[in-house]
């Protein structure tokens, strides 16, 4: 990481904190008031093949203690009311600003992934992994819908992660190094934009 876009992804996560800090108190009201504890959902992800950090989410599904793996069709009866929604427009994700501010992630990079498939795939996870992992990036823009769609007919954890194993990690992994050859602020500027419009065209629906 540049000195560059770390000094961008400081000053702009205690911007965006500041300013979205009364949407993150309603959201966090909402999801202990129809969802009950915890508010916060900690996931293990690697910021690099080796380094492991606490990735921070709104919760949006029922507590299960033996989850593990990513989110296919398997888990859909597990989404709560507020899950739907937050999922959807990607406010979940708010809380990844602490994330940021603590170096573990950037605003744009590769989705940090799970450790297993960081130990399954080390072919692609340690290319990928040379760029700090991010809130969104190209694969995340470009690819995270047609996912969706590839894992909702999954209805084990075992078909989920094979299916994403196959179909999914390749894919993501070869926009991921398109976006760290083509890497600029100024791309960086571009794909966040893309990104919140997104959310906020889901946001009115």
């Amino acid at each position: 990481m540049t000195l560059g876009k770390r000094l961008f992804d400081i000053f702009f996560a205690l911007l965006l904190g500041a300013l979205l800090l009364p949407v993150m108190i309603v959201i966090a009201a909402l999801v202990l008031l129809r969802d009950g504890r915890p508010i916060l959902f900690r996931s293990e992800r690697m910021q690099t093949p080796e380094r492991a950090f606490q990735l921070i989410k709104f919760r949006t599904m029922t507590v299960n203690a033996a989850d593990h793996g990513v989110s296919g069709g398997n888990k859909d009866h597990r989404i709560t009311r507020t899950g739907t929604m937050l999922r959807r427009t990607r406010l979940d994700e708010l809380p990844q600003l602490w994330n940021i501010l603590k170096g573990d992630m950037s605003f744009v990079g590769p989705r940090p992934p799970l450790r297993l498939y960081v130990e399954k795939f080390p072919e692609i996870y340690v290319p990928v992994l040379r760029s700090r992992p991010g809130v969104t990036g190209l694969a995340s823009l470009v690819f995270h819908e047609h996912e969706m769609r590839i894992l909702a007919p999954c209805r084990s954890a075992e078909e989920t992660d094979h299916v994403y194993s196959v179909q999914c990690v390749p894919r993501k992994a070869r926009l991921d190094l398109i976006y760290q050859k083509k890497s600029t602020l100024c791309f960086d500027m571009e794909i966040i934009m893309k990104t919140v419009m997104g959310a906020l065209r889901k946001l009115k629906i």
